[in-house]
């Protein structure tokens, strides 16, 4: 059997270049990395084409393909994010936001293995991704330490592959972020740099704003629902600050299994990676005899509100969650961009929800259509709040 081919959409993002890493230290005989994508960093993804030699490098923006296709004159160059899947046995999704629901769908219809790090395109489609899981050869393994490790943990279950009436409790883990323990007047002010300086985990600046303020372990629990199939009253979140157990499954008989590892994003790709198998790369070992001490405690969910408004939005379903999703992204982009303070980043999204229209999106265009009004509304609010 040859090597497996990969391509990674979002190449020059925290999750891609992990994923560059993993393939490094698990060798060409293994792994062949067949295409990269990017949105502009040209500069970045030459320097990876350089040194793995894709057949395809995929730049969105139209500016930055035509350097990177003065650069690699013989590598072919595309703006279509969807052509790298047809060269891949698996595709790493690790593009940020919305923006990757495209390669989220088109891997699934062409019946490949999806590495999931983009958990927006799920959230957001949820109901329209859900059939294309049905399609013959796909498989969607998530690239998220506390679903990768609840998908770890179901397989204990000899329902894991056909239903889940085993399953009493799914329980994600959260730093608690670096804001933990403070309250709503001591975040008033805080600054840009602040809410980045993740205490456990080294990721993408918008995914750090999200952990930040537990949206992100909300928009988790969507997720959850919609990979796993259990009802949100069954989806629990504590605060775990050492980021060693990263999810449990409670089942039926009163036993928990919890997935316990270093925290480090390499491990979960490693794993979407060699599914079935493990990759024979080790990314850290616990030290037992030194691990004094595993702490949990309930969210402050009075001065981190998302993770409440996530539950609500995600039990309103049809594009409720879209909406949620997409309001954030904007609020995330106004807030680095200094536009907004860090409080205002959850009053903007429940504002925008606030003008949520009921629809039930069927198809993708259904998506994108609630992804733009989302935004649409997300953006007037904004405005209203930077100028109050």
């Amino acid at each position: 059997m040859g090597a497996t081919r990969v391509a990674i959409a979002g190449s020059s993002g925290s999750i891609g270049c992990q994923t560059l890493e993993v393939i490094d230290h698990e060798g060409p005989d293994r792994y062949e990395v067949t295409a990269l994508a990017v949105g502009s960093s040209a500069e970045v993804v030459i320097e990876q084409a350089r040194r793995c030699h894709p057949q395809l490098v995929v730049v969105t923006d139209p500016a930055a393909r035509a350097i990177v296709a003065s650069a690699l004159p013989g590598t072919a160059v595309s703006g279509d994010l969807v052509d790298l899947v047809e060269l891949a046995d698996v595709v790493i999704n690790g593009v940020v936001g919305f923006a990757g629901l495209d390669v989220t769908v088109s891997t699934l219809q062409m019946g490949r293995r999806l590495g999931l790090a983009n958990k927006e395109s799920l959230i957001a489609a949820g109901p329209v991704v859900q059939p294309l899981r049905a399609t013959p050869g796909a498989e969607l393994i998530p690239v998220d330490s506390e679903h990768c490790a609840l998908h770890q943990a179901l397989r204990s279950s000899h329902r894991f592959d056909d239903g889940h009436d085993e399953v009493q409790r799914l329980i994600l883990t959260a730093s608690g972020g670096p804001f933990r323990g403070r309250t709503l007047d001591e975040l008033a002010e805080v600054s840009i740099d602040e809410a980045l300086s993740h205490p456990t985990w080294s990721m993408g600046p918008k995914i750090t704003i999200d952990s930040s303020t537990l949206i992100n372990k909300g928009l988790e629990v969507i997720e959850a629902h919609e990979l796993f199939g259990i009802g949100y009253d069954q989806i629990e979140v504590v605060v775990h600050p050492q980021s060693v157990v990263h999810s449990m499954v409670e089942f039926s008989d009163g036993s928990t299994i919890a997935q316990l590892s270093m925290p480090d994003m390499r491990l979960p790709i490693g794993y979407a990676l060699g599914w079935p198998s493990r990759i024979t790369t080790s990314f850290g070992r616990i030290d037992w005899s030194g691990l004094s001490r595993l702490d949990f405690e309930p969210p402050d969910t009075t001065t981190f509100r998302g993770l409440g408004l996530a539950y609500e939005a995600g039990r309103a379903g049809g594009a409720a969650p879209a909406w949620l999703s997409a309001a954030n992204e904007v609020a995330v982009e106004a807030f680095l961009a200094g536009r907004l303070g860090w409080v205002d980043i959850v009053e903007v999204c429940e504002r925008t929800l606030d003008d949520y229209d009921g629809q039930i999106p069927a198809t993708v265009s259904d998506v994108i259509t609630a992804d733009a009004a989302a935004r649409r509304v997300a953006c007037q609010v904004v405005e209203r709040v930077e100028h109050q």
